[in-house]
């Protein structure tokens, strides 16, 4: 299975601190031109053709005061296509990036080899900014995602994005990284469930690991037997084939590049390729779309990559629970009381709650390595998506100090999250008569909350731990900058999180 993760990568961009003149625009099939909301004449000085330009954007606010795009062929042999988009800097960044998925889609409808953006009448901070988020959406938009159509799909001839008139470069390798990690969650994701098995996937890791330089260690069924990791041996005990088990990957920095004070980081990824709910079977229309069940991994793998990268300087372990929930006589059942590695008993109530399964154990395991911040990221409930839409995802934290943090790196990322409460009291729940907790319960009330709860008996209470519910790993129509109805959700945020928020760094309590 090849998987164009490094697409992105092969679009040069380059930047300029000259302002593009007449004659080099009509080099460019699409030129793409942000301005002010009320651009002033110094702002359209600024544009080449400003004389075509200026007038036609006024003649579109006068037929629409509101209107902030115009959409103009220039004169002339080239017909260089020309967008101008007016923005409002102080917008957040997620409406930005809707705007620039909207710029990238008009512009990769004429399918140009290369485009011209050029971002006038902002300070250097706000350029940046617009810079980012505008190139960030075209690199998604030329993406490819897996097509098994008969006559396939033709790629995006995009080779090259030239950014000009910039006072002084753009630092652009986060997001570079951001836009490879993000496709490989996004393509993967996608991929059907015969085409991405538990089986198929480790031997596509096992690839990805030696390109990238990572250590690879696979906890198979024998070896989950061995550490007594019943909770995750329960769900994959119904599959035809035993292919399920825990991938390790480890990512050291160079000793160059490694920072100090011990920070280690442990990435978790519920990795259920597809999820048939198991005895307690789904529908049609909820089993539809089941195959995306392992976006969780898919997350935490792009996440990977992309923090190798940019050589990030501190350690880096990547847990992935692969495993498929099926059907049949030796699946597990309702009533079924099994033992996770770390002692604890659990009582199933639901065999659709199989993610919290497979996470039990994997947090469980992860946990013994000590990281100072270890996340999981989870398709993991309905009840996530009922509560915040798949607009946002949800966010869990067992340390309460770092709720403003989580949210503040959702509203600069444009990765919208929410957090929840985690109070102990939810834990009255999940008693059970027989044994140290119910998975879940029937009634279905607060069950993202209750799923973290759960969770959170599996880590450590000295790790920082952050669970994220991915309510918005799919979303109609694409979200934010992406797209395509895979979302890839979580990638962006992280990085922002680590990078920007420097959670790493805190003292939490």
């Amino acid at each position: 299975m090849q998987i164009p993760y490094r697409h992105s990568e092969k679009i040069k961009i380059n930047q300029h601190t000259k302002t593009p003149s007449a004659a080099r625009l009509v080099a460019f099939p699409v030129a793409i031109c942000i301005l002010p909301e009320k651009p002033g004449a110094a702002d359209w000085a600024q544009l080449p053709d400003a004389g075509i330009l200026k007038p036609r954007f006024q003649q579109l606010r006068r037929r629409d005061r509101h209107a902030n795009r115009l959409a103009t062929d220039l004169p002339g042999e080239s017909a260089t296509h020309v967008i101008v988009q007016t923005l409002e800097p102080a917008a957040a960044t997620f409406e930005l990036l809707t705007r620039g998925r909207e710029l990238a889609a008009a512009a990769r409808a004429r399918d140009p080899a290369a485009v011209s953006l050029q971002i006038a009448g902002f300070d250097p901070a706000v350029t940046a900014r617009l810079v980012e988020i505008v190139v960030a959406a075209l690199l998604a938009a030329a993406c490819p995602m897996p097509c098994f159509k008969s006559e396939p799909d033709k790629p995006a001839a995009l080779k090259r994005i030239d950014i000009q008139g910039l006072a002084a470069r753009v630092d652009l390798s986060q997001l570079q990284a951001e836009t490879v990690g993000n496709h490989l969650a996004r393509w993967l994701s996608a991929l059907p469930g015969n085409e991405l098995t538990p089986g198929q996937y480790r031997k596509f890791i096992a690839r990805l690991a030696k390109a990238e330089g990572w250590e690879m260690s696979f906890l198979n069924t024998r070896n989950l037997a061995r550490r007594q990791a019943g909770a995750f041996l329960a769900v994959c005990q119904g599959s035809p084939v035993d292919d399920a088990g825990i991938v390790h990957l480890r990512y050291r920095p160079a000793p160059k590049a490694r920072g100090k004070g011990g920070r280690k980081l442990a990435l978790v990824g519920k990795g259920i390729c597809f999820d048939t709910g198991g005895v307690n079977v789904k529908t049609a229309k909820y089993m539809n779309g089941m195959h995306e069940d392992m976006q969780g991994s898919a997350v935490a793998l792009g996440t990977l990559l992309a923090l190798s990268r940019l050589q990030a300087g501190f350690p880096v372990d990547c847990w992935l629970a692969l495993a498929q929930n099926h059907v049949g006589s030796r699946a597990y059942k309702p009533n079924d009381v099994v033992t996770a590695c770390n002692g604890t008993t659990i009582e199933v109530k639901h065999t659709d709650a199989e993610g919290r399964m497979v996470l039990a154990d994997t947090l469980a395991l992860a946990s013994r390595e000590k990281p100072t911040v270890m996340i999981d990221y989870a398709t993991l409930t309905g009840a996530c998506i009922y509560s915040l839409s798949s607009r946002y995802s949800g966010v869990f934290s067992n340390r309460d100090s770092l709720h403003a943090s989580l949210t503040a790196a959702g509203r600069d990322s444009g990765e919208r999250v929410w957090p929840f409460p985690q109070d102990k009291d939810f834990d009255e729940a999940l008693k059970s008569d027989i044994a140290d907790t119910l998975q879940c319960t029937l009634e279905g009330e607060a069950d993202h909350i209750l799923a973290a709860r759960f969770l959170n008996r599996f880590v450590d209470d000295k790790i920082n731990w952050v669970h994220v519910d991915l309510a918005a790993s799919s979303h109609k129509g694409g979200l934010g900058h992406i797209p395509t109805e895979t979302t890839g959700f979580g990638v962006r945020y992280t990085l922002n999180l680590l990078l920007q928020q420097t959670v790493l760094d805190r003292q939490w309590n």
